[in-house]
């Protein structure tokens, strides 16, 4: 079993975005309509070049909400939340204590004003990884964005404290408070053997009669394809509140070179599974995956994607996010788990919205991990 110790992430080894790709990334979301890549996304994307250092940065509104919780904190806290206690429905009393306390908690998130923000390395994915800051780094981010932008909150979504804990403390030195978000599970210690799981998988990516699609193997019937697979399963499986990403963001962020796709297919026809990848650094995440939901359980799409996944991280000594959601799967695979932090940034904002976010903090971390804990959220 992994130990978070042992994890081999060394900061010093840490890259910084790649300025290129955050141009690429910024131009699509300029060129194209957003809604047409998300669609159920409303945002304004600007590159944000401070220190020397280069990042993406979102602008959502008050009045863009209900907008996907990848920028609007209120569909994570208080729409997002409620849709999680469908896992406790074998408790009905649980579940419903538990819809109560969110409904108790919803004001609260709201007075936060957090809706109205500007969000620092915000890829649009659900998992964006932050590159090493430091102390100096951090206080110019922060000055420069509230002089900016005096009435929005500052985010840096997507720290955790197997990969950041040297940028939390440079955030938490700096006046930023740390709210609790989800359970993520990490796959690093590649120096363990692999798992009776992990074996099993790599087998089955052996015999199955699927075809195995690389990077550059992608068509232009393809993308929809993509798309149709990650509908089913991130959409009509789990809950239609994860980013509705379209064929056409797919094959723009792929032809842009900023995910790499990889995928099975039936022989000489269509797509049965399909995975993207970012790396960003040292650390790899999977912000796509999807599956055809209609074929049986026992074929084992989901399984093959995320091997696939983790031989990638393995193959380029890369730190692979595994994201939220399915705990066991994961840990079966290697992976530890971590609770994952919003950084929020509130100290030029009105009082009333600056003792809304050091409530929430309080009640995330006294309540709300816990809970993420024990039923691995």
């Amino acid at each position: 079993m992994n130990r978070p110790d042992a994890f081999p992430l060394d900061e010093a080894d840490r890259v910084e975005n790649n300025p290129r790709e955050v141009e690429a990334f910024v131009r699509l979301f300029n060129e194209v309509p957003v809604r047409d890549l998300v669609r159920n996304l409303t945002v304004a994307v600007e590159a944000f070049e401070i220190a020397g250092r280069s990042f993406p940065l979102t602008l959502n509104d008050r009045s863009e909400a209900p907008n996907c919780y990848i920028c609007c904190p209120s569909s994570a806290y208080i729409d997002y939340a409620i849709d999680e206690t469908r896992n406790f429905v074998s408790s009905p009393l649980l579940q419903k204590a538990i819809r109560m306390l969110i409904g108790l908690c919803a004001p609260l998130v709201r007075a936060s004003g957090l809706d109205h923000q500007v969000q620092v390395n915000n890829w649009l994915y659900s998992t964006n990884p932050v590159p090493l800051l430091d102390r100096k780094t951090v206080a110019a981010i922060r000055d420069d964005l509230k002089v900016r932008f005096p009435d929005r909150a500052v985010l840096i979504r997507s720290l955790n404290e197997l990969a950041d804990r040297s940028t939390i403390a440079a955030l938490k030195a700096e006046g930023f408070r740390l709210l609790a978000a989800r359970q993520i599970y990490i796959f690093a210690d590649r120096s363990s053997a692999m798992t009776n799981d992990m074996k099993r998988d790599r087998k089955r990516l052996r015999t199955t009669p699927f075809e195995e699609v690389g990077d550059g193997d992608f068509t232009e019937a393809d993308y929809a394809r993509c798309e149709a697979l990650y509908r089913m399963l991130y959409l009509d499986k789990y809950t239609p509140l994860n980013p509705h990403y379209t064929a056409r963001y797919i094959s723009e962020m792929h032809r842009r070179g900023i995910l790499k796709l990889a995928g099975l297919r039936r022989p000489g026809g269509e797509l049965v599974a399909v995975t993207a990848l970012s790396k960003n650094g040292r650390t790899l995440t999977q912000p796509i995956v999807g599956y055809d939901t209609g074929l049986p359980a026992s074929e084992g799409l989901y399984r093959m994607m995320m091997a696939l996944a983790q031989d990638h991280a393995t193959a380029h000594g890369l730190f692979f996010n595994m994201s939220a959601g399915a705990a066991a799967f994961k840990r079966l695979r290697g992976a530890v788990a971590t609770v994952e932090y919003n950084a929020v940034y509130a100290g030029h904002l009105p009082r009333r919205q600056r003792m809304a976010v050091r409530i929430m903090e309080f009640v995330l971390a006294k309540i709300g991990i816990p809970l993420l804990r024990r039923f691995e959220l």
